[in-house]
């Protein structure tokens, strides 16, 4: 079965933007190496902090959109409930 995941990307700074994709590896592998254009580029956005894997993706872009309308200090509060150093979770994903 197909999974889908929401995602957190960050910097060092940690500004933030929340995705949607079907293939996480290759999607942090593009935003690590600045091909994803427009806010990500512009804010260096290279570092995976969290993530989530649904099964269906209308439930994947529902959880998007929740996130989306969060507050910062609660979306700062879930990344750290599962991520406290703010490690990229990508890390060592590259082929």
């Amino acid at each position: 079965m197909r999974q889908y995941y929401v995602y957190i990307m960050s910097n060092r700074t940690h500004v933030l933007y929340i995705g949607v994709t079907g293939d996480l590896g290759t999607r942090a592998g593009q935003h690590r190496e600045r091909k994803s254009l427009g806010f990500t580029e512009r804010y260096h956005l290279t570092r995976l902090v969290y993530f989530e894997a649904y099964d269906r993706i209308e439930d994947a872009i529902a959880r998007e959109k929740q996130l989306k309308h969060w507050n910062r200090k609660k979306k700062v509060a879930l990344i750290e409930s599962l991520n406290p150093r703010w490690s990229d979770l990508s890390r060592g994903w590259e082929a």
